[in-house]
C-alpha cells in the first residue's frame, strides 16, 4: 500500500528507485526562481544562487546513490519566454546534477496524452498529482490512491514513447 502520509518533498527525498515527472503547463513562473526569471528576461546573467540551487544538489544526491530522477515537458512550438527560461537555463543546469530530460513536443502532432495532468511519479507506486492557478503558481499535491497508479503509469509509459531526449530536441530547436 502506498505511503499517502508523506510530503511531496518527503517523496523527493526518500524514493527508492526512481522519480518521475510530466509537466505540461507553459508557465511556472510563479513556482520558485522568480528572481531568477526576471535575470533572464532582463538579459542579466544567471544569478549565482540560481546555479547552486537546493534542487542541484538533491538530484546530485539522488544521483549518487543510484537513484534516477527523470521528466517529460509537454509543450509547443514557439515556446513561451518562461519555457525559454527553464530549457536554457533550469534544464540545462539540472542536467550537469544527473537529472534526465525528455521533450514530447506537440507542435506537428497531436498529444497522446491530452488528459493527463502535471504528476510526480515515485517508484512506481506513489502518483502525487501537481496543482497549479492559471499564472503558474504551486497550490499543492495531492496523493492519489494506489487504485490510480496504473493510469499514470501509462501516461509515463506514453509520453516516454513519444518523447525525445532533452540534448537532441535542443540541438535543433533551442536557443
Amino acid at each position: 500500500m502506498t505511503d499517502s502520509s508523506r510530503t511531496l518533498g518527503e517523496w523527493i527525498e526518500e524514493f527508492e528507485r526512481e522519480a518521475f515527472r510530466l509537466e505540461t503547463l507553459d508557465d511556472y513562473s510563479q513556482s520558485g526562481g522568480v528572481d531568477a526569471y526576471r535575470a533572464f528576461l532582463a538579459g542579466e546573467p544567471q544569478p549565482e544562487d540560481h546555479k547552486t540551487a537546493a534542487w542541484v544538489g538533491t538530484v546530485a544526491n539522488a544521483v549518487r546513490n543510484g537513484k534516477r530522477m527523470y521528466r517529460v515537458h509537454i509543450l509547443s512550438r514557439p515556446l513561451t519566454e518562461y519555457l525559454r527560461f527553464e530549457l536554457s537555463w533550469g534544464y540545462r543546469r539540472n542536467m550537469t546534477a544527473g537529472e534526465e530530460f525528455f521533450i514530447l513536443d506537440t507542435t506537428h502532432q497531436p498529444n497522446p496524452i491530452p488528459d493527463a495532468p502535471d504528476f510526480w511519479l515515485f517508484d512506481d507506486k506513489a502518483v502525487g498529482a501537481m496543482s497549479y492557478d492559471g499564472a503558474g503558481k504551486f497550490l499543492g499535491a495531492e496523493f492519489l490512491g494506489e487504485e490510480r497508479t496504473s493510469q499514470f503509469l501509462a501516461y509515463r509509459d506514453t509520453a516516454m514513447a513519444h518523447a525525445v531526449p532533452f540534448p537532441e530536441w535542443w540541438a535543433k530547436y533551442g536557443e
